[in-house]
């Protein structure tokens, strides 16, 4: 599947799961990376009947609640613009924090794994890829490949499911290929 927005490609599997959708997060003008969600059987059985066609926002409201009762989640976010490695990783807390209702500390060990996979680089260039494994207890991040780790903790993986498929998501794109991909016309 490619996003359309930036012509960057994601496999159709990541391990035993399959990919849901694939969308772009921008910043103004520019196309910052694009992501991939990939779920398991059960959540793409759960959610076949969504239509994008009926009520979009009760659509996009059940798709978060059928992705996020179903886990394991991935998504794979693939850089298509350079941004620094303090900046990468404050980003993405920054999206997360609001939508956590726990423990500060644990948005702050998530960024810490960001910030520790990109910073031999110095940078998150074009084609650094991040993958978040979100579960039912536990948020694990990879950046490049490299497992950097995970953080115990099921608010935080709700959390950061929520920063793609929440009413401010950062990608409506990604929820509206999901539907597109998943639901039925």
């Amino acid at each position: 599947m490619t996003d359309l927005a930036t012509k960057i490609n994601f496999s159709p599997r990541l391990g035993d799961l399959s990919i849901f959708g694939v969308g772009v997060r921008r910043k103004g003008p520019i196309k910052i990376y694009s992501v991939g969600l990939y779920g398991n059987s059960t959540a793409r059985e759960s959610i076949k009947d969504l239509s994008a066609s009926s009520n979009k926002e009760d659509a996009f409201e059940e798709l978060r609640s059928k992705v996020k009762s179903n886990p394991p989640t991935t998504f794979l976010l693939k850089m298509n613009f350079k941004v620094g490695a303090e900046k990468m990783a404050s980003a993405i807390a920054d999206s997360v924090a609001p939508r956590h209702s726990g423990d500060s500390n644990e948005v702050d060990n998530l960024k810490k794994l960001i910030f520790e996979g990109i910073s031999e680089k110095g940078a998150a260039t074009k084609g650094t890829t991040f993958q978040f494994d979100c579960s039912n207890d536990k948020i694990s991040v990879s950046v490049d490949g490299v497992d950097q780790g995970s953080v115990e903790s099921s608010g935080l993986s709700q959390a950061f499911c929520d920063v793609y498929l929440d009413k401010n998501s950062v990608s409506n794109a990604l929820k509206e290929s999901c539907l597109n991909n998943c639901g039925k016309p």
